[in-house]
């Protein structure tokens, strides 16, 4: 169990990273920066940066979820549901105005299909961590029992 709470932690920490670092590009770099023609709309340009601040959140809440992951299912599930309703809400884009970059698809799979199957996982490692029991340490030893 140990070892697989471990790679699931490793990989969530990279995950989060994904998006830490496109939201944090979002909100220095605007909706200019994702390679569309200039947008005169100061509105739209302020309206990307704020979904791209909450992007970096989501990515830094994800990160909190790294140490002690068996125990942060309420935390991951929400988050979780938040991506997945941004992912539903960008898969409704694709339907009503057309198929976006590659980038954007890339984001959309992740959204759908990365994210869930990461809670997924998260779940089962909390059920393993619960059967197991809490450990009980002997400070006189310095070793768990």
């Amino acid at each position: 169990m140990k070892g697989e709470r471990r790679l699931l932690q490793r990989v969530v920490a990279v995950a989060a990273l994904l998006p830490v670092v496109a939201g944090l590009y979002g909100v220095l770099f605007g909706i200019d920066g994702i390679g569309t023609e200039r947008i005169v709309n100061v509105s739209a340009d302020s309206h990307f940066r704020y979904l791209s601040g909450l992007l970096t959140g989501i990515g830094i809440l994800f990160m909190t979820c790294v140490p002690g992951i068996e125990h942060k299912t309420g935390l991951f599930r929400f988050l979780t549901l938040v991506v997945v309703l941004g992912g539903l809400s960008r898969l409704l884009g694709l339907y009503l105005t057309g198929v976006p970059s590659l980038v954007m698809l890339g984001a959309l799979a992740f959204e759908l299909g990365v994210t869930p199957l990461l809670c997924l996982w998260q779940a089962r490692v909390a059920h393993l961590a619960a059967a197991d029991g809490p450990a009980i340490v002997d400070l006189t030893r310095e070793k768990v029992v």
